[in-house]
């Protein structure tokens, strides 16, 4: 079984940062794709960036790019995404996921952590 957990969210300003993390357990993640998605209210999931354990690859939305970066850590199986210039648009419940490599579906989730950026 594998566990995602997501910590960093919270009440910002427009224009301020703020950096999410996930840790993950459970499993050897080196053949893991870790992603972040959003979802806000009245909206549908949205995908932000992923990144691979080796390399590292990663991928990221044209809507974010230039101001959320995906990072990751091995030794500590933890990903970030670090924030910066936030918009009332990036208000949302921002979610870790994971798939096997060379899959499409996310299978494990983690239980989101609340982003809010006020104007």
């Amino acid at each position: 079984q594998v566990q995602l957990v997501e910590s960093g969210g919270g009440l910002v300003q427009a224009g301020g940062s703020l950096r999410l993390s996930c840790a993950a357990s459970g499993r050897t993640f080196s053949r893991y794709i870790m992603g972040w998605f959003r979802q806000a209210p009245g909206k549908e999931r949205e995908f932000i960036s992923a990144i691979s354990w080796s390399g590292p690859y990663t991928w990221t939305t044209d809507s974010v790019k230039g101001r959320f970066t995906i990072s990751r850590d091995n030794a500590k199986n933890t990903v970030y995404l670090q924030m910066n210039s936030l918009k009332s648009e990036d208000t949302a419940v921002y979610y870790c996921a994971a798939r096997v490599d060379g899959t499409v579906e996310y299978n494990y989730w983690g239980q989101g952590t609340q982003v809010t950026v006020s104007s």
